[in-house]
């Protein structure tokens, strides 16, 4: 458990960016109810991953359809710069849906 005064940075990925806002509303809200300083929820780049998929035709004539897929991948980064033993306690009790992806790194301050 880090110490008085010590940093958490909370990396948050998802598919959905409405529900990436909630998760780090909820978890923005959870560490300023504790007393702890934040910064954040900063938006980092969003992933674009596009697939082209060759589609047959229904006669099997030479023209090809190609068909598009694209996945976005958003990330979110929260900075929770001087946290307390009630604000870690907080966030691990904290419920988080199952699209949301969350990594969290400690350091001392």
């Amino acid at each position: 458990m880090p110490a008085t005064g010590s940093s958490i940075r909370i990396k948050l990925k998802a598919f959905d960016h409405e529900l990436l806002d909630q998760s780090c509303q909820r978890i923005v809200d959870t560490a300023e109810k504790t007393g702890a300083r934040i910064s954040g929820p900063i938006p980092l780049p969003t992933r674009k991953y596009v697939h082209a998929i060759v589609r047959p035709t229904a006669l099997g004539r030479s023209s090809r359809t190609m068909e598009h897929y694209e996945i976005r991948v958003h990330k979110r980064l929260i900075d929770i710069l001087e946290s307390t033993g009630r604000t870690v306690d907080a966030l691990m009790k904290l419920d988080l849906p199952g699209g949301v992806d969350i990594s969290i790194k400690t350091s001392r301050g």
